[in-house]
């Protein structure tokens, strides 16, 4: 059966945007998962730990065929792969890869919560994702992500658009 997926990709540590193309790439590359979708770039403010450098984020919507355990660990993979590393929480890193939404899912282990528990109050999050599809509603509550988005978009600049998921993916900047 076929799943549609969204993701939550971030950077903040040397070439932010290679780290985002790369990423894309690798999940596109991934047997199972293919990208549809990617937003624009954002440049975003820090959340959490905030003596750092600025992030750019965007979100991808995956079709897959691949469990969401499955998708956590190759999302772990590929941050392995491009150098992450957890030193402090929510500090710097290469990249880092979340799992937002898979289709209406809920479910809730020890290793993995979708929807995403801190999403809602994410502008770097919800900007991209509503960009991406205006008309999504949290499962849980069913607000719609687009209003969240406005209330939390604070801190969050376009910094590079693109016509689709080949310029994304193909893109050599």
């Amino acid at each position: 059966m076929m799943n549609i997926a969204y993701l939550s990709l971030g950077s903040n540590i040397g070439n932010r945007f290679d780290y985002l193309r790369k990423s894309v790439q690798l999940l596109n590359d991934s047997e199972g998962i293919q990208v549809v979708q990617v937003s624009s770039v954002y440049e975003t403010d820090p959340v959490g730990y905030v003596d750092q450098a600025a992030f750019l984020n965007i979100v991808v919507e995956l079709e897959t065929l691949i469990t969401p355990h499955e998708l956590l660990k190759k999302c772990n993979e590929i941050e392995a792969e491009l150098g992450r590393t957890r030193e402090i929480r929510w500090g710097p890193r290469t990249v880092d890869l979340d799992i937002l939404l898979y289709n209406e899912e809920n479910m809730k282990t020890k290793d993995l919560i979708i929807p995403h528990p801190r999403m809602m109050e994410r502008g770097f999050v919800l900007v991209p994702l509503v960009e991406l599809n205006p008309d999504l509603v949290e499962p849980l509550t069913k607000l719609s992500l687009l209003e969240l988005a406005q209330v939390q978009k604070e801190g969050v600049h376009i910094w590079k658009t693109f016509d689709g998921v080949d310029a994304f993916v193909h893109f050599d900047a």
